[in-house]
């Protein structure tokens, strides 16, 4: 049987006796009827992870002895920053999760002026909670013990006049190159990706004006979700730990 990762959200101590956290301590002894006895495996996100048996375990609590703090790191070689504009429904959070598992290491939600998500300040924070809580879930399944940061959601143009120290790549299909042909050396990306109806002409100008090279995925017309996980596959690939 695997051995269950489990997040926590404060910084572990390399031996002793905690307890989880309320999210962590349901999941172990609710969803997963976990028993005193048994091993699960806690990360705090800052890149290592700790090996821990469950000492007690109740209908409200459970605590657990770590064993030992152990080093190890799967982060890619390639710093990936996706600017992702909202997309609609659950299409969103599955781009979230995906990112995280091919190794995003930060996300930022967009407003373009094609945006469909229309949503106030308190649901938007609603929102950003729940996508923080998917990095999280993505990375206790996929063996990370770095968490992505979930930026608040920020207007397309404030996140194009950011300075950014490495390549900023926009989709188009038009493009001089593909993300096999760019020039190397690549360690820092900062990708964008549109909304389902795409930029607009004024927003593809302003990209070029912020110094967004033009990139190729491909002959065929991807979905926004489609689109930011092929995009990020294709960069790990040439620059990063896949393939």
């Amino acid at each position: 049987m695997r051995i269950p990762r489990i997040f926590h959200p404060e910084s572990l101590p390399d031996t002793g006796r905690i307890a989880l956290s309320d999210d962590a301590a349901n999941h172990v002894g609710r969803v997963l009827r976990m028993q005193v006895g048994q091993e699960v495996l806690l990360f705090d996100g800052h890149g290592a992870e700790f090996p821990a048996v469950i000492a007690e375990s109740g209908k409200k609590s459970v605590t657990v002895d770590i064993v030992e703090r152990v080093e190890r790191s799967i982060e890619s070689p390639l710093d990936l920053h996706l600017g992702q504009v909202i997309s609609r429904g659950d299409k969103m959070e599955f781009t979230i999760q995906k990112s995280v598992e091919l190794g995003v290491n930060i996300i930022t939600p967009l407003i373009s002026e094609r945006c469909g998500v229309k949503l106030n300040a308190d649901r938007f924070d609603k929102k950003l909670y729940q996508w923080q809580k998917i990095a999280i879930a993505a990375c206790e399944q996929c063996g990370r013990n770095v968490v992505p940061e979930i930026r608040p959601v920020m207007s397309l143009d404030e996140w194009m006049q950011e300075t950014f120290d490495g390549l900023k790549l926009n989709l188009h299909p038009r493009a001089k190159y593909s993300i096999n042909t760019l020039p190397e050396p690549v360690s820092r990306v900062r990708l964008l990706i549109g909304p389902e109806g795409g930029l607009s002409s004024e927003e593809i100008e302003r990209t070029r004006e912020f110094g967004f090279e033009e990139t190729l995925l491909g002959p065929r017309v991807l979905r926004t979700e489609t689109a930011a996980l092929t995009a990020i596959t294709a960069l790990q690939v040439r620059f990063g730990d896949l393939g």
